[in-house]
């Protein structure tokens, strides 16, 4: 048994087994998408399959269980119990039995404010808590331990074994630190008590509505017990902090087992962070960031720094702005100029490509996008003296 099923040891295991839906005489479980055998060559791992649109009903009988979560006690959100139910296809009683028992965490809604506003970032010290030894030796072993499904990823999706290391390493110290806060609280809070001062609050609560959702579909066709699996309290799990939408979306069963596991299984971690660059537009062989020096008798930084991250500036067009890249021969790529702050002292500058881009698909910020960066340069630095 993976660690993606673990048990509930709040639940005796009657009640644990009426949750997760014991079906008499069916089979209905082990049809799921995520629990599939593939049926592609192994150059195209499968991904698991979208949830985005409502399904059928399972069939099968699922057992009501005891409701001793905050939430059960909330009339408003058990009421949204039927409506959670339609859209997801699952049975109402699995969603009653979730919700129930689902508590709502008084930090979370703060942790999701963003910062206030004039809170001037400091690169150099958000660099530090990533790009620091620790992390540099986990990457190297798990590079170490790694290699063979690292350079396969490699070949199969074209995204370089040091930026797969990189992401993971940021996201997780290589599955030291998954989170440790129930996915099922976390979700609800961020679904029934989103807090309305978020700049954001409208389409944020959407999306984590979605979230939860997601996980519901997830926990059903994996066979794991939706009280159990913990992550960070936006909700994202595993050793890639995958969210349940990216899950269902982008994973893949790397290791041809039949079954999808981002909470330890490393193979199917590195296939589908490999695959998720892939699919949000990684170019092969781009670099994701150069150097840049400005040009100040004609410098438009205002311009430049207008688009943010997208890439938009031909190379002409970034050195006619005052931005000057030393670009490989023939290059023919967008370029987008990055700020990052240093908190009272000069910010620092990068001219970032499409695939820097892509790296922010993962977590939109520039800061974290450079961290992975330089984290996987450092990694790299170190295997190649010979780890």
């Amino acid at each position: 048994m993976t660690a993606s099923r673990p048990s509930s040891p709040a639940l005796p295991q009657r009640e644990r087994l009426a949750l997760l839906g014991a079906l008499a005489g069916t089979a209905a479980l082990g049809l799921s998408a995520c629990s599939s055998t593939r049926t592609e060559s192994p150059a195209q791992p499968k991904p698991a399959a979208s949830h985005a649109q409502p399904r059928r009903a399972r069939s099968g009988q699922v057992q009501p269980i005891a409701l001793n979560g905050s939430y059960a006690q909330r009339a408003d959100a058990m009421a949204q119990v039927p409506e959670i139910a339609r859209r997801t296809g699952l049975p109402e009683t699995y969603v009653r039995n979730a919700i129930g028992n689902a508590n709502y965490l008084s930090s979370v809604p703060r942790l999701i404010l963003p910062a206030g506003r004039g809170v001037r970032r400091n690169w150099r010290v958000y660099r530090s808590r990533f790009v620091e030894p620790i992390r540099i030796r986990a990457g190297v072993n798990f590079w170490q331990q790694n290699a063979a499904t690292l350079l396969r990823a490699e070949r199969e999706y074209g995204v370089p074994v040091k930026y797969i290391v990189g992401i993971i390493g940021v996201e997780t110290i290589y599955g030291r630190n998954k989170g440790d806060m129930r996915v099922i609280d976390t979700l609800s809070t961020l679904t029934f008590d989103f807090p309305q001062a978020h700049p954001r609050a409208v389409d944020r609560h959407a999306f984590f509505r979605g979230e939860l959702d997601h996980y519901l579909q997830l926990t059903w066709d994996n066979r794991d017990d939706p009280l159990a699996l913990r992550g960070s309290y936006a909700g994202a799990m595993g050793l890639p902090q995958f969210m349940p939408s990216s899950w269902a979306k982008h994973a893949v069963d790397f290791d041809d087992d039949g079954h999808i596991d981002l909470i330890s299984n490393t193979a199917d971690t590195i296939g589908s962070v490999a695959n998720y660059f892939k699919q949000y537009g990684w170019i092969t062989g781009l670099e994701p960031v150069f150097d840049v020096r400005f040009d100040s008798s004609r410098l438009q930084l205002p311009t430049l720094l207008g688009p943010d991250i997208v890439p938009t500036f031909t190379p002409q067009q970034f050195a006619d702005l005052g931005a000057i890249v030393e670009l490989p021969r023939g290059f023919d790529q967008k370029l987008a100029l990055i700020e990052l702050e240093n908190g009272n002292a000069p910010s620092s500058y990068r001219a970032g490509t499409q695939n820097f881009y892509v790296i922010t698909r993962y977590n939109n910020s520039s800061y974290y996008a450079q961290s992975v960066i330089d984290l996987a340069d450092e990694v790299e630095k170190v295997m190649r003296r010979g780890g």
